[in-house]
């Protein structure tokens, strides 16, 4: 079972009045690049939420956010500097004595003055918090697992109709191989009894003549390579897991071999196969890009 790179996953926990939310989503990478972003407050969870994700994503850019929402009665308290209020009191009847000018002060206007008021959050347990984003990340991690394989079922569906055209495609070069050098030497003979118009010829030469050129247009060995190398591809498909880098090296293989069959051929039918076969071929590596 494969693994597509692009997936959406989303989960809470809940912890007293508070709601803490995780979404991750991800898409194509060539590297395992994670990105997570939350509250200040709450980045010694970075680490923890890090190294759970990595247990269950290879490969891909993957983006991590975490929300916290909080309803119900606040945990924050008020809490008033009493001293630095006093001396800014001072100070204002200093100046408006000094001055010859009529102060309004009244409780209001230190809701002006910086750190008369001071807003001090209750402590907070880390540990219980912990606990709560990775249980609502690893709901997340479980959707988006699941629409990861889904998308990796069908993405396995696809490579293998690509695959099973360059097998038929491949079974048609095999078959079309022999024709091409009996076919040469049909119009090497031709060609001979127009010229010597009827007289004899060295049929020796003309039988060394055609095994180089059999030994030149053989492509054999190619197509050995390129069915192994369809054989190894729905193996890695079959075996799952992390194979996105290996296949794409094996496409660049196949690539190789139906090259070199076009290019020793030299013959028009198997051009035309060649070129159907390397625009599956170039299917394959699109798609691949998309699998972990």
């Amino acid at each position: 079972m494969i693994k597509s790179m692009t997936g959406y996953g989303s989960g809470k926990a809940e912890l007293g009045n508070k709601t803490f939310s995780v979404e991750i989503k991800s898409v194509n990478s060539r590297y395992s690049d994670f990105s997570i972003k939350m509250p200040r407050v709450y980045t010694f969870l970075e680490d923890p939420i890090r190294k759970a994700a990595q247990e269950k994503i290879n490969r891909g850019k993957v983006d991590i956010y975490v929300n916290v929402e909080s309803s119900g009665e606040d945990d924050s308290v008020v809490k008033v500097n009493t001293a630095l209020a006093k001396e800014y009191l001072q100070g204002l009847r200093t100046l408006s004595s000094e001055l010859q000018i009529t102060s309004n002060t009244t409780a209001e206007t230190f809701l002006r003055i910086p750190d008369v008021f001071v807003l001090d959050k209750a402590p907070e347990d880390e540990n219980l918090i912990k606990e709560t984003v990775l249980k609502a990340l690893s709901e997340a991690l479980g959707g988006f697992d699941a629409m990861r394989i889904a998308e990796g079922e069908k993405l396995e569906s696809d490579l293998k109709e690509h695959l099973a055209f360059i097998v038929d495609a491949t079974a048609k070069v095999e078959e079309r191989s022999p024709r091409i050098v009996s076919e040469y030497r049909q119009r090497i003979e031709e060609r001979m009894k127009d010229i010597l118009a009827g007289a004899s010829y060295d049929e020796t030469r003309l039988l060394t003549e055609v095994a180089i050129f059999a030994d030149k247009v053989n492509v054999n060995e190619e197509t050995v390579r390129l069915r192994s190398h369809v054989d190894q591809f729905n193996e890695m498909l079959q075996r799952g897991g992390c194979v996105g880098r290996k296949i794409d090296f094996l496409i660049q293989e196949m690539n190789r071999e139906i090259n070199t069959i076009g290019s020793k051929s030299n013959d028009l039918d198997v051009a035309r196969i060649v070129i159907d076969v390397k625009a599956e071929i170039e299917k394959l590596r699109e798609q691949i890009q998309n699998v972990e």
